[in-house]
């Protein structure tokens, strides 16, 4: 199964800090199921740098902590993020939690305080319209798990 991973929880250099998010419980899931990862980063493909100045969503729109509004930005990079997943065949995400675009719950609450609120950032939001099932690097768990074998009532020599 192919699956959109936010590419700093692969190992990817491109937080807004420069840094990456690797999480090795994600990484040996993957590699245990067989599963592919698609590597995204909404903020990356919406135009911005890496490092960049943290944002955080107010209300339907996303401002730096400096002020400068970077809506487009996101949304330019979620759009990208449904296209990619559509274009690979992915029905899952597994998304940096509390990110402006990638978190899928909770999320930052715009003041720039380290408060969380209920709500998902605009990637993640627009995966799950997509009809994606979004997961974060905190939840996964299900979206790895064995699924039950359904047996059918056969007899010896019957086929279906």
């Amino acid at each position: 199964m192919n699956i959109l991973v936010s590419a700093c929880l692969l190992g990817v250099s491109c937080r807004y800090d420069g840094g990456a998010n690797a999480c090795p419980a994600l990484l040996e899931a993957l590699r245990a199921g067989g599963h592919t990862a698609v590597p995204v980063c909404p903020e990356v493909y919406g135009g911005l740098p890496t490092p960049r100045p943290p944002a955080e969503r107010q209300g339907c729109r996303v401002t730096t902590c400096t002020g400068a509004d970077v809506t487009a930005a996101y949304q330019k990079g979620a759009d990208t993020a449904v296209r990619l997943a559509a274009l690979t065949g992915c029905t899952a995400a597994v998304l940096k939690a509390n990110s402006p675009s990638c978190g899928a719950g909770t999320i930052y609450d715009g003041s720039f305080s380290h408060r969380k609120v209920a709500g998902d950032g605009v990637a993640a939001a627009a995966l799950r319209d997509a009809g994606l099932a979004v997961y974060t690097e905190q939840d996964f768990a299900p979206l790895f798990a064995p699924r039950p074998v359904h047996q059918t009532n056969m007899t010896e020599g019957e086929t279906q």
